[in-house]
């Protein structure tokens, strides 16, 4: 299996094409207000558009108002929804595209409340997009009991070899990076995105 990549938080249709033309499986487009990553409509139709049937698209929201993500997603075409805040598991369930529930940390305990759904592990106090590491290896009690995971928070090229060799003999579903293959005015540069993809490829042979 191999490992999926997401390049998150991507604000430029050019970025998308850059994560594609680099190998990436997902990129994320950010609908949480307050976020310095998040897009209107239109930017986001925009991204959506450039990489359509090259790579999954998802929508992500903290704690939206249900006429809200509906409205949104039925504009911007994606393939998975990813809530970051407190969703309940039966606003999960509601949704008709396959989701990814953010946690803080890797919390057994929340992750039994989403039976089924794809995990994203994230820092447990500082939340998605800071950037910011944490022990990944902790993970590996929520693959051993089958959860697929996705590992995210402070990944870079330089520490998602180790993050995901901290986890032994499994393998995420996926990792998740953002901060880690920025530029200036958080566009992704297309070099530390090379760099991130081939540090994950490297990890899985080794």
């Amino acid at each position: 299996m191999n490992v999926r990549i997401k390049i998150c938080g991507v604000i430029h249709p050019d970025d998308a094409q850059a994560a594609v033309d680099a190998g990436a499986d997902l990129i994320g487009l950010n609908f949480v207000p307050g976020s310095p990553r998040c897009l209107d409509a239109r930017a986001a139709e925009e991204i959506s558009s450039r990489v359509d049937g090259q790579v999954e698209r998802v929508a992500i929201f903290r704690d939206a108002p249900w006429e809200e993500i509906e409205r949104t997603l039925r504009r911007v075409d994606v393939e998975r929804v990813q809530l970051h805040g407190d969703e309940e598991p039966e606003e999960v369930e509601a949704l008709d595209l396959p989701v990814i529930k953010a946690l803080r940390g890797a919390d057994l305990e929340a992750a039994e409340r989403y039976p089924g759904t794809m995990l994203l592990l994230d820092h447990p106090t500082e939340g998605g997009g800071q950037g910011q590491a944490w022990p990944w290896s902790e993970a590996v009690g929520l693959l051993e009991a089958g959860y697929d995971v996705i590992l995210a928070g402070g990944l870079t090229a330089d520490n998602v070899g180790s993050a995901i060799a901290d986890l032994g003999d499994l393998l995420p579903w996926g990792v998740d990076v953002a901060t880690g293959v920025e530029g200036e005015d958080r566009r992704k540069d297309p070099d530390r995105i090379k760099a991130f993809i081939q540090a994950v490829r490297a990890a899985e042979e080794a």
